[in-house]
Order: C-alpha cells, then sequence, then structure tokens
C-alpha cells in the first residue's frame, strides 16, 4: 500500500503585550495563560498539523496558501486552515490515517488539556481519536520554549490513499 508521511513544525511568542489574546491550542482554549503572537490565532498544533497535511500530500505550505500578509486571516479560528488543508489532500486521494503531535512549552502546564485537544483534532480531521496522539513536553529551561518565551509544536501525519477512488 502507498502511503505519504507529512511532517509540520509550528513557533510562536507568547504575545504579553496584548492583553485579552486567548491561548489556543489544537482548537482548545487554555485558560490563565498569556496568548501567543501571530496574524491569525495563533494556534501553533493546528498551524503544524496544517503544514504536515499539506507536506504529505505534496499540496505546499501553511505561508502559501494562508499567507500572513492576508487581512482575511487577520485573528481567524486556525481551525479554517485545517478544514481547508484536509479538502485539498481529500480531492488528492489521500485520508488520513493517524496524526502525533508535540507541543513544547515549559509554560503553561497543558497536561489536563490534551485530552480535550485530542478529541479536537479527531473531530477536525474527521477520524477516530485512537488515530490521534498529541503530547506535551518542555526543553528544560533549553531555547526560547524553555526560557518561557513562547510554544512549538511539531507534528506528523500518515496519509492512506482515500477507499473508493477510481
Amino acid at each position: 500500500m502507498t502511503v505519504r508521511i507529512g511532517q509540520g513544525i509550528d513557533a510562536h511568542a507568547f504575545a504579553e503585550n496584548q492583553a485579552g489574546r486567548t491561548l489556543r491550542l489544537g482548537g482548545v482554549d487554555i485558560p490563565g495563560a498569556p496568548g501567543l503572537d501571530g496574524h491569525s490565532d495563533a494556534d501553533a498544533v493546528l498551524h503544524a498539523v496544517t503544514d504536515a497535511l499539506l507536506g504529505a500530500a505534496g499540496l505546499g505550505d501553511l505561508g502559501a496558501l494562508f499567507g500572513s500578509d492576508d487581512p482575511r486571516y487577520a485573528g481567524a479560528d486556525s481551525a479554517v486552515f485545517v478544514r481547508e488543508a484536509l479538502a485539498r489532500v481529500d480531492a488528492a486521494g489521500w485520508a488520513v490515517g493517524n496524526l502525533d503531535c508535540t507541543v513544547v512549552a515549559q509554560r503553561p502546564r497543558l497536561a489536563e488539556h490534551l485530552p480535550a485537544m485530542r478529541a479536537r483534532l479527531a473531530e477536525l480531521l474527521a477520524v477516530e481519536a485512537a488515530a490521534v496522539s498529541v503530547k506535551a513536553t518542555s526543553t528544560d529551561g533549553l531555547g526560547f520554549t524553555g526560557r518561557g518565551e513562547g510554544i512549538a509544536c511539531l507534528a506528523v501525519v500518515l496519509l492512506t490513499p482515500r477507499v473508493g477512488i477510481g
């Protein structure tokens, strides 16, 4: 069976000076933490997932489709990006086999939010929750994430041929 693997990575600094900006990761609002700085909602998880989907199908990347200079995407919910990428993946004849994400953050603690992120990602990708893994780790004080300056996410997706093609 032919399969495709794509990887995505995204990182954003905390928007410490933007009061009221909500931290959203994996489509889930995380209370009590500063939001991330970015043109859209700066959801680093959904951005990495979008890039992984597009990369696996050979369809470009997030920036090419949803430019940070495009006013249509100012403050946009990044679920829009995932849905559009998934539609393009589907049109190209592929289906999501599974997704594995690792969120890199010294702060905030994310363990209690991981099940909600997993459920939201499964919903967005139209797969069972068992096909989605979301983990969180710190870098133990190393680098910009370790200094608590922002958050990064790495995502890997496996695509399989869509059933019923041809």
